[in-house]
């Protein structure tokens, strides 16, 4: 059973419709019980990372995350859900990340012109043999809507990043059962599909 954790944060749904696509049993839940005995757990997130940090403590999710990585049950962060696992955010100064990885996230540099939030398709460069990335290809492109990326600390988890003007985004991690996506696999066709696919056969 794969439990994607319910803080009011946006892209639920397309989540769950696509793990059960991919013929996942899957439920939308904040019961710290059905999610520490789930075989996989998802963080997805849309939305300011100072509110999505407020919703999980309000919702007593915080340690119910730390357990999940405790245990080693693998762990999914998608989009804002990817970000909360870090340190900060420059998005929301002063309020901490679940530090669960060390690194910050940052906004695009918008000196280029580039036009904030970056939303559409990019490419993907594979690094450090991702799990995700099994019969993925090099430079095949997914799907991005954000304003701010990551810079992690250490960039040996790092197993993708993309590029928009000058800003190199650490688009995918990986360190032990946590795994996570900048992008949004589930909105990003075929692609992201297998991405998920192989999260969920982990």
């Amino acid at each position: 059973m794969i439990a994607i954790i319910d803080y009011d944060a946006g892209n639920l749904k397309s989540v769950e419709k696509a793990v059960k696509y991919l013929g996942g049993d899957v439920v939308i839940t904040r019961d710290k019980h059905i999610i520490l005995n789930a075989d996989k757990v998802i963080l997805p997130g849309v939305g300011s990372f100072e509110d999505a940090m407020n919703k999980l403590n309000s919702y007593d999710l915080i340690d119910t995350i730390y357990e999940v990585v405790d245990r080693k049950i693998p762990l999914l962060g998608i989009c804002l859900g990817l970000q909360l696992l870090f340190d900060s955010s420059e998005e929301s100064p002063g309020v901490k990340g679940l530090s669960i990885l060390k690194g910050k996230v940052v906004r695009f540099d918008e000196k280029a012109g580039l036009k904030i939030p970056h939303i559409g398709w990019n490419s993907l460069s594979l690094k450090n043999d991702g799990r995700l990335y099994k019969d993925i290809n090099d430079n095949d492109y997914v799907y991005f809507v954000h304003s701010y990326y990551l810079k992690a600390e250490d960039e040996s988890i790092v197993k993708a990043v993309s590029y928009y003007g000058d800003n190199v985004i650490h688009a995918s991690v990986e360190s032990g059962n946590v795994f996570a996506c900048q992008f949004h696999p589930e909105k990003s066709g075929e692609v992201g599909l297998k991405i998920l696919k192989n999260f969920i056969s982990l």
